[in-house]
Parts: C-alpha cells; structure tokens; sequence
C-alpha cells in the first residue's frame, strides 16, 4: 500500500511519536528536520531512503505498510475496549 500525502500530512503528530519505535535508525533530530519541513511526507520518504537505503517508492510502501499496522491495532483496541464494557 502507497501512502497517501494527505493523510500522512493529517496525521503527522501520530506518525511522529511512532516513528522511533517503527524505524530505530530515526533520531530525534530526524524528526525535529521533518517538523520544520513543508511537505513533511516528502522529507521523510527522504529520510527513510537516507537512513535505510530504501527506493523511493519502497519508503512509500514501507509508510504505508506502518499505518496500515497502526490503524488495524487501534481499531482491534477500540473494539476490544467496547467488548469489555458491554
């Protein structure tokens, strides 16, 4: 899956307080040179394709796989969180 800007640009703060766990090569200061940026999506796609080498479009797909994982655990904790108050 290829993420989309625009939903990466929404959700920049989410994707910021995961990303040292998801990608362990990310520093702080990493992230504190995607803050400043513009378009953050683009900086960090750079950022991934610096850090790990990745192409393009693999750093694409690996974002896009990340929040696919992300959003899959929130929803199981919501539906688990609802089961446990029914």
């Amino acid at each position: 899956m290829i993420m989309n800007k625009a939903i990466f640009e929404e959700n920049w703060k989410v994707f910021r307080t995961q990303a040292t766990g998801w990608w362990s090569l990310m520093a702080e200061y990493d992230l504190l040179k995607v803050d400043k940026a513009e378009v953050k999506f683009d900086k960090f796609v750079t950022m991934l394709q610096v850090k790990y080498g990745y192409t393009r479009e693999r750093a694409r797909e690996e974002i896009g796989r990340f929040w696919g994982e992300y959003e899959a655990k929130a929803k199981y904790d919501q539906m688990a969180k609802e089961a446990g108050n029914s």
